[in-house]
């Protein structure tokens, strides 16, 4: 792997879940780490540990914004956006505009300093699929105006004005299509399965569980995304990557887990599904394990045990949802 020790780095959304793991994984291999958030989501909880380290800065900024960073950069990685259904519910406009104006400030910031730029792109850019599993050459069933498409169609342009960008002006990109990812720093109440069962748990109501459980996911563990990402990153190719675990399970059979690993006695409930919830999700990472050499380690069973370990230690504040104000 090249060593890309004191190069420097941009990270956004570097308060957030995955920004703050990749804030870590860089500043271990002897980057030059400036991380960016506007906290509209993130917690400066997920990266107070790094404030004290030489090699990390960071800008508190809405990339949606025009974005200035003095010096060199030699790679950015585009992680800022509401990434959970209770986000960018929330908060639709602000998602719409990190996905599009966000990136192309990001675009055009990369091409200034010659810096090679990879976007955190998403499954959902396949919505609610009728190909499974899903991969790369799938185009998607998306809904552009339903509740979720604020969401799913930033991504869907994010990807498209990245890749002008690679043809047109010939910048170096790269595009990461995240499947469902878990472990230590998400938040308990962002309105995805597991940190919302876990939450459940830990406030000692029964899991609800939407539409009738046989909807399926596929959980990866931030270690094994993390890795995905960085190969991703230092690869040669330009086109999309699903990185996730295609170890697929039913929303049904995944509440029961989370029953067993909990030692809670919880019902489970059943509530309507959302409009344009995907009915199945599963990751073909045939690319990913040719082009990267990468597949996913840590089995669920395991990662599981380290989130809940993560969310039990957690103070009891955290575990009443959060609001937000429409921007």
């Amino acid at each position: 792997m090249t060593d890309i020790s004191n190069k420097r780095v941009l990270i956004t959304g570097a308060a957030g879940f995955l920004g703050s793991h990749l804030c870590d994984r860089f500043i271990k291999e002897g980057c030059r780490v400036v991380g960016m958030d506007n906290l509209i989501t993130g917690s400066l909880q997920n990266i107070e540990h790094l404030f004290s380290h030489e090699n990390f800065e960071f800008y508190h900024h809405d990339v949606s914004k025009f974005v200035f960073v003095p010096g060199e950069l030699d790679y950015i990685l585009h992680f800022a956006s509401p990434a959970s259904p209770i986000d960018y519910l929330k908060i639709p406009i602000q998602t719409l505009k990190v996905g599009s104006l966000g990136t192309h400030n990001l675009l055009g910031l990369a091409r200034v300093k010659k810096a090679r730029m990879l976007i955190a792109s998403t499954s959902e850019v396949y919505g609610d699929p009728t190909v499974h599993p899903q991969n790369e050459d799938y185009w998607g069933n998306v809904n552009p105006i339903g509740p979720r498409g604020v969401y799913d169609e930033a991504k869907r342009f994010q990807e498209a004005i990245t890749m002008a960008y690679h043809t047109f002006h010939g910048l170096e990109t790269r595009i990461v299509r995240i499947f469902n990812t878990y472990g230590p720093r998400m938040r308990l109440n962002d309105g995805r399965a597991l940190p919302a069962f876990m939450g459940q748990a830990l406030r000692g109501e029964d899991i609800t569980v939407f539409g009738d459980g046989s909807q399926t996911r596929s959980f990866c563990y931030v270690d094994d995304l993390i890795e995905g990402i960085y190969r991703l990153l230092l690869s040669d190719y330009q086109f999309p990557v699903n990185i996730g675990n295609p170890d697929e399970i039913s929303i049904g059979d995944f509440a029961e887990e989370i029953i067993k690993l909990t030692g809670t006695d919880q019902k489970i409930v059943y509530k309507p599904l959302p409009q344009d919830d995907p009915k199945q999700r599963q990751p073909d990472i045939t690319r990913a394990k040719e082009i990267l050499g990468w597949e996913p380690k840590v089995p669920r069973s395991e990662g599981m045990k380290k989130t809940w370990e993560y969310f039990k230690s957690l103070p009891e504040w955290e575990i009443t949802p959060r609001s937000f104000t429409s921007v």
